[in-house]
């Protein structure tokens, strides 16, 4: 139900901009472009995702037997750590598309990020199954906040009185990666170079 949240498609809009030199246009435009591609970031996973989840959830909860979460007050702490996780994954998509400014096609970037989120956030192999040695670094990453954490809450493992510092660690990458994703901008447009007409 909440596949669509997680950063594995990029928008491609902003990619065929930025591929094609049109990105000119956007900076001339009076906006703040990384606000303005990060907006496009959320809406692009929160807008399909709303659409669908919520016949998924009602369909899987009265035929297939899902359970709500454990209490109301998991059912709340889901839904912030589920909205940290939006920001967080709205960052990192943002970053990812701002590295196509360095990159002549960005097909490289636009397929290996997907993987790494895949495997370091839980999705293929549950983070308990990584070697112990690992675990501190994947509990240090972001990829773990953008799916483990709001699933685990959702089924109660994480709870609620205990839920303060993983929202904390979700929103500060999310801020880290805000900022790097600012920075790198303001740089790859200072050099940017478009050549046609």
């Amino acid at each position: 139900a909440l596949l669509g949240l997680i950063p594995w498609n990029f928008d491609p809009d902003v990619r065929a901009l930025i591929r094609t030199g049109n990105v000119a246009y956007e900076m001339v435009r009076p906006l703040d472009l990384y606000t303005h591609w990060y907006c496009r970031a959320i809406a692009q996973r929160v807008a399909p995702t709303l659409l669908r989840c919520v016949p998924i959830f009602l369909l899987a909860g009265i035929c297939f037997g899902m359970k709500a979460p454990p209490s109301l007050a998991s059912g709340c702490a889901w839904a912030l750590t589920t909205l940290a996780a939006i920001l967080l994954n709205a960052a990192f998509m943002n970053l990812v598309t701002i590295s196509l400014l360095w990159t002549l096609s960005g097909e490289g970037i636009i397929r290996a990020a997907p993987s790494v989120v895949l495997v370091f956030s839980g999705m293929l192999v549950p983070i308990s199954f990584f070697p112990n040695g690992l675990q501190p670094l994947l509990n240090f990453l972001p990829f773990r906040d953008m799916v483990d954490v709001p699933f685990r809450t959702w089924l109660g493992q994480i709870p609620p009185t205990q839920i303060a510092p993983y929202i904390g660690h979700q929103l500060l990458w999310a801020g880290l990666l805000i900022l790097v994703g600012r920075g790198l901008l303001a740089r790859g447009t200072r050099r940017l170079v478009v050549e046609g007409g």
